[in-house]
């Protein structure tokens, strides 16, 4: 795993052993994972989406505490995968770093929480899925809208973007910002901080 120039998010590419029969890899270590973290990978929820060629999905984040982490795979076709700084005070705020995952190399893209997810599918029936840090509430999920001028993501322009009628009612960046929407940088921070210090409480009642 490498970070990205976004605090708190990582691409991985794993080694993936092909022969006449198909392939094998390891899409998520545990042990790799919590090294670079601090912290293991708390699983409560594992989502599947799939998508037709233009589908574009995000860009969606939770409320921290506690937020909702996630890691992201593509197994079936490819998607262009976004993720966006929407945490104020951070130093990388309304920046944004675009990874292809796909079911060729098969990286995989980890996001901590407060940091907003998207992807458009560049194939058809492109299947994605994803490990989430915490359940689906929706009273504590958010979006912004993936075609704001502001943060003007350069989505392939061969596809016309097909959103959902909630990803096309949602604001914009600076429009959330007002209405105080947004995780802040410190609350995050925060959070995280919490994690590894849960960690290392427990490795000390252990030994």
């Amino acid at each position: 795993m490498r970070p990205l120039t976004i605090e708190g998010a990582w691409v991985d590419r794993p080694r993936v052993f092909a022969d006449r029969r198909g392939s094998f890899h390891e899409w998520f270590k545990a042990d790799r994972f919590r090294e670079l973290t601090g912290h293991p990978l708390r699983l409560e929820q594992a989502n599947c989406s799939r998508s037709g060629r233009g589908t574009l999905r995000g860009i969606h984040y939770a409320a921290v505490p506690p937020g909702q982490a996630k890691y992201v795979t593509c197994v079936g076709g490819a998607v262009l995968d976004v993720v966006v700084d929407l945490r104020t005070g951070s130093p990388t705020f309304g920046r944004w770093e675009a990874v292809r995952l796909d079911d060729r190399e098969h990286r995989a893209v980890y996001l901590s929480e407060g940091l907003g997810h998207a992807f458009m599918a560049l194939e058809r029936d492109s299947t994605v899925v994803y490990l989430c840090s915490e359940g689906y509430a929706p009273r504590r999920e958010f979006g912004i809208h993936p075609l704001d001028p502001q943060l003007a993501i350069p989505w392939p322009e061969d596809l016309v973007p097909e959103l959902s009628d909630k990803d096309a009612a949602a604001p914009t960046l600076a429009e959330a910002r007002a209405r105080g929407l947004l995780p802040s940088h410190a609350e995050c921070l925060a959070h995280r901080r919490a994690l590894r210090a849960g960690t290392e409480g427990a490795a000390c009642v252990s030994s």
